[in-house]
């Protein structure tokens, strides 16, 4: 049978009403449109429904029956939309978020802290994982959403861009090139470097700035957690470049950072499976995420590292 819903709640609401035009004015519409309905109900059961006089409309036993259980099963429609609506804007339950390892050192221990302080009733589960698993993770559903390096283009994804920052040279402190308020990318000519493997979403940004700014610079060693640059580089094997979430440098230590001339940033985005939706509590942390993103720009906004001023650690 080829009935529609409205055919059925206009049905129950004459069945109430005892008249098409009492009927019409409830649900907003003519009589003739009411009656019209009705009739087509009608055909499509293959049974009188109502019997029309000219003073009102009283219902067939068949029309009774079907009213009568028609309403429970609206009712019961009505009541499942509802909860349907309430659970898409629960602010509990479990959000699984996934970020690549210097993220998740650097932000999102902010980003749980606000969440439990804000909504203690979602539980804030993080996958720190490299950047590739993050982003077949999102693919896959496995997660709520994801935090990235900017992955490119990405048509089957949803991105916004979060946190933009720059990278910075990392060097010894008694490195000549320490004792420069800043840093050309051409004085890495010739040097050994220390930099993050194919892991980090990073690296295919730093191999294109090395690129775009004809450095030619031999990669002495490659390795898989950002934490790892810090006391290579403080043994000698070489200098490295980082992004500068991943400061502060380690207490005691006797490394510095310098900006590089020209600048050249990073993106952090957020990101989801594109034209699927998400749960009101995961929309929840993503809020909490942007938010923290943009007061640690703001912070940066009054760090000397990222102003015209000289800065050494």
């Amino acid at each position: 049978m080829n009935y529609s819903l409205r055919q059925l709640r206009i049905f129950v609401t004459v069945a109430h009403a005892r008249s098409f035009s009492r009927a019409g004015e409830i649900i907003g519409l003519s009589q003739s449109a009411v009656s019209h309905s009705v009739k087509e109900l009608e055909m499509q059961t293959g049974v009188r429904l109502l019997d029309r006089t000219t003073r009102e409309v009283v219902l067939t036993d068949a029309g009774q029956q079907l009213a009568s259980r028609l309403e429970r099963l609206l009712d019961e429609l009505n009541i499942t939309l509802r909860d349907v609506g309430r659970l898409g804007q629960q602010l509990s339950g479990t959000v699984r978020v996934a970020a690549s390892q210097t993220i998740s050192a650097h932000l999102i221990p902010q980003c749980i802290a606000e969440s439990n302080h804000r909504y203690p009733d979602i539980d804030f589960v993080l996958h720190d994982r490299p950047q590739q698993w993050v982003l077949e993770s999102i693919r896959q559903g496995d997660v709520d959403f994801g935090i990235v390096i900017d992955p490119g283009a990405v048509s089957d994804l949803e991105c916004e861009v979060v946190l933009s920052e720059p990278f910075l040279l990392l060097c010894r402190d008694d490195d000549p090139l320490a004792s420069l308020p800043e840093v050309t990318w051409q004085a890495m000519e010739g040097a050994d470097l220390v930099l993050q493997d194919y892991a980090s979403g990073s690296r295919p940004l730093i191999d294109a700035a090395l690129a775009e700014q004809g450095v030619n610079a031999r990669i002495v060693q490659e390795i898989g957690h950002p934490a790892t640059l810090f006391p290579m580089v403080e043994a000698g094997i070489g200098i490295s470049v980082l992004p500068a979430l991943a400061l502060p440098l380690p207490q005691g230590s006797h490394l510095t950072v310098k900006r590089f001339t020209p600048t050249i940033d990073r993106k952090l985005m957020l990101v989801r499976r594109k034209n699927r939706s998400i749960s009101g509590a995961a929309l929840a942390i993503w809020e909490v995420v942007r938010m923290q993103a943009q007061q640690l720009t703001e912070a940066r906004i009054r760090d000397p590292l990222f102003n015209p001023t000289d800065y050494q650690m």
